[in-house]
Parts: C-alpha cells; structure tokens; sequence
C-alpha cells in the first residue's frame, strides 16, 4: 500500500470526527495572523499521547497568547474517550474522538493495527497539522511511532519565529 501525504501550502483535509459534546468536530480556526495546530493521538492506550495532551493542556494559554489555538483528535471510540476524559486532566482542551479512518489516510497518518490487549482494533499514529486562516497546511508531522515527537516547548518556539519573520511555507517543489 502507498502511503500519501498532502503537500504544504494545499488545502487541509476535512476532519470527519465527533467532538466531545457528541457533534461534529470542528477544529479551531486558525485566528488571522495566527495558525490552528491539530494533534492527532493515537488514543487513551497510549501513555506518551497522555502526556503530550496533558502538557498541551497546561500550555494552552501559552499557545493562545501567542496567536496559536489548539485541538487533538483520535479514532477512539466513545467508550474509549470516555476513559479517557476520565483518566486524563486535559481541562477545557478541544477534543474529538471517532475520526474515520479514510479522513485520518487523508491527512497522511499512519494506521496501526492491535498489538496488545489495551489497544484498539485500528488506530492512528500521532501527527501534528499546522494550519493557517486560509486553511491550508503550513507544516505536518507524521509519525509511525509515539516517540521523538516534536516539544510542545519547541513547536510553540517556531511558530512564533515563523509569525515574526513571515517564514514562508517550506517543501512545496
């Protein structure tokens, strides 16, 4: 099977999940000037995925002051986000569960199939979508692995970089 990511500087992809109120999620958008930053997770197995959303939850005020929202979406479903929003302290974070697998190939994610007991039938692995207004994709992280992924510390450290100096969108050719 091949696997495809979209391109920088193209369309974002719709994300077709639930979010925590049992809608349609919608990912923030990003606010004029700013970018919107989606988390995919791999779900409430995973304890990297855990802290990750619970450090961004500590810092999301940090990420909002900076021009910067905010939301995570897993394929979890609703029993497994149920745990999680009990299990996990990630406040007031934007959050949606049951994305579908074909949006979540749409986005480039790796799909991972049950390992172990605690995991699910199917799940994506972890990636970063850095969005701007317009809602195209200035930046994507993908991972096929939960580990090395990029600090929150770090990817709010370059966004602000990238907003002071209108960096351009890289890897279009």
């Amino acid at each position: 099977m091949t696997h495809q990511t979209p391109m920088p500087g193209s369309k974002a992809p719709a994300i077709h999940a639930t979010a925590a109120d049992g809608n349609a999620f919608t990912a923030p958008t990003a606010p004029e000037g700013g970018f919107s930053v989606v988390f995919f997770y791999r779900g409430v197995h995973c304890p990297k995925c855990k802290d990750q959303l619970q450090e961004l939850a500590e810092q999301e005020a940090a990420f909002r002051e900076a021009n910067v929202v905010v939301s995570a979406v897993s394929m979890d479903d609703d029993e497994r986000f149920s745990r999680q929003k009990q299990e996990w302290n990630v406040g007031d974070l934007t959050l949606g569960n049951k994305l579908t697998e074909e949006s979540a190939r749409e986005w480039g994610l790796f799909i991972s199939a049950k390992a172990k007991d605690s995991e699910p039938a199917k799940f994506a692995e972890p990636g970063i979508a850095v969005i701007q207004p317009d809602g195209t994709i200035y930046a994507l992280y993908i991972q096929n692995v939960p580990f090395a992924r990029p600090g929150l510390g770090d990817l709010l450290g370059a966004l602000k970089f990238i907003m002071a100096n209108d960096y351009p969108v890289r890897g279009t050719a």
